[in-house]
C-alpha cells in the first residue's frame, strides 16, 4: 500500500524518533509499504518519520542509482545507532522526498560505522562507504529530526527560503501522495 509522504513542515520531520521493538504491530507490512512508497516516488530510501512515524525504522534500495556499488543495496535499518563516520568529506547533491523539488549539494564523511537490527531483529554492526554510506546518512538524519537542508551552506539556505516556503504554504506539485503541513488554528 503506498502511504502519504509526510512533506516539509511537518512536526514528525523534526522529532529523534523512538526505538521499537520486535512486536511492533504490524512491522512486516509496515516494512513492505516503505518500500512500496519509495519507489512509487522515486526514492532510494525512506525514513519512518517521513510516513508519520516517529519509529526508528528505515529503508534503502540503491537499485536507482548508476553506481555499480549500491545496485544490488536493498536493506532495512532498525533503531540504527551511528558509531562512526570518518573519511575525506565529499559533495552529493542530495535531494528528499519530504523536500520536492529542492535539491543541495551536501557534504558527508565518506565512510561509516553504524550498529542496527534487520527486519528480523537480527543485531548488526557494519561499515560502509562512498553512495551507500551517503544514503544511510540521509536516512540515518531523518530519524534525528535532521533535515538535509540543515547542513547546507547559510547562503544556499536563504537561496531556497522561497522553496521551502511554498512547500509551507502547499504550492508544490508532486507525483505521489502526501500531507502538507497545516497549521492549527491560531498557531503560527
Amino acid at each position: 500500500m503506498i502511504l502519504p509522504i509526510y512533506l516539509y513542515g511537518q512536526p514528525v520531520l523534526k522529532k529523534v524518533a523512538e526505538p521499537i521493538k520486535k512486536d511492533y504491530p504490524k512491522l512486516e507490512e509496515l516494512i513492505a509499504n516503505m518500500y512500496e512508497t519509495m519507489h512509487n516516488a522515486d526514492g532510494v530510501g525512506l525514513a519512518a518519520p517521513q510516513i508519520g512515524l516517529p519509529i526508528r525504522l528505515f529503508v534503502v534500495d540503491g537499485s536507482g542509482f548508476k553506481d555499480e556499488k549500491v545496485k544490488n543495496f536493498k536493506q532495512v535499518f532498525i533503531n540504527a545507532t551511528l558509531l562512526e563516520e570518518s573519511g575525506e568529506e565529499w559533495d552529493f547533491n542530495e535531494g528528499c522526498l519530504s523536500i520536492p523539488k529542492v535539491r543541495e549539494d551536501v557534504s558527508r564523511p565518506y565512510n561509516l560505522v553504524i550498529e542496527y537490527q534487520d527486519e528480523n531483529f537480527v543485531k548488526k554492526k557494519e561499515k560502509f562507504e562512498g553512495t551507500a554510506a551517503r544514503i544511510i546518512q540521509h536516512e540515518y538524519d531523518h530519524i534525528e529530526g535532521i533535515l538535509f537542508v540543515e547542513k547546507i551552506s547559510p547562503l544556499r539556505k536563504v537561496m531556497i527560503k522561497g522553496k521551502l516556503n511554498d512547500i509551507l504554504k502547499g504550492q508544490v506539485e508532486v507525483d505521489f501522495p502526501s500531507r502538507f503541513y497545516t497549521p492549527k488554528k491560531g498557531k503560527r
